[in-house]
């Protein structure tokens, strides 16, 4: 039995192009591994650790291989319980927004406390960094108001896909599978074919992973 970890970020909840699609591959994941465990993670209900001046010191003093204050122990602990769960799954599924050409600032958040030396990648002089997160499949579903992808003139101010890509690479994951939701803004019924178009190839990368 496999778990897979649902990161959700839209606080739109049923008014979300981005979660209508994840339920979907969710629906058709289940029924194409059903003894799998499914937990979704919101990251608008989740009680993420503030990433204040002790965690910044503890994080240094792993970078820098010193010992912990107690202080810097307990924030660090903090840190560690959610890098450890979300190390606890053995695949992935991202939904998120697009916002001023970015990320949430809740999944940046999340993003920020999980991207640790010693927790999710690690640093030697002679091989750089590398990630510690590998040999697991990711799905990421991306939802925009308007078209950024190859040929429509506005590929640079795709600041969401890029960065998302950048992270997971940065922490190990080298199968990632995308799904774009846009453009969800251009007319009437714009949302409603940008979601049904999603839905198709959730569907299918749902079977698949």
């Amino acid at each position: 039995m496999s778990k897979l970890l649902y990161i959700q970020s839209s606080p739109r909840n049923e008014r979300s192009a981005s979660i209508a699609v994840a339920e979907r591959f969710l629906e058709v994941y289940r029924a194409h591994h059903p003894r799998d465990a499914v937990e979704t993670l919101d990251l608008w209900q989740a009680n993420l650790p503030e990433f204040d001046g002790a965690t910044i010191d503890a994080k240094y003093a792993v970078l820098n291989g010193q010992p912990h204050t107690s202080a810097q122990f307990e924030a660090w602990q903090a840190v560690t319980r959610i890098a450890d769960h979300f190390k606890s799954a053995d695949k992935y599924l991202f939904s998120l927004p697009m916002w001023n050409f970015g990320i949430p600032y809740k999944l940046k958040h999340f993003i920020d406390v999980l991207v640790q030396p010693g927790l999710a990648f690690t640093f030697t002089p002679e091989a750089g960094y590398e990630g510690l997160i590998t040999g697991k499949p990711a799905a990421v579903i991306y939802a925009r108001g308007g078209a950024y992808g190859p040929g429509t003139g506005a590929e640079s101010y795709d600041a969401q896909s890029v960065y998302i890509r950048q992270f997971l690479g940065f922490i190990g994951f080298t199968e990632i599978k995308e799904i774009f939701v846009e453009p969800t803004l251009a007319g009437p019924t714009a949302k409603d074919d940008a979601v049904a178009a999603g839905n198709l190839r959730a569907a299918e990368l749902a079977a698949a992973i």
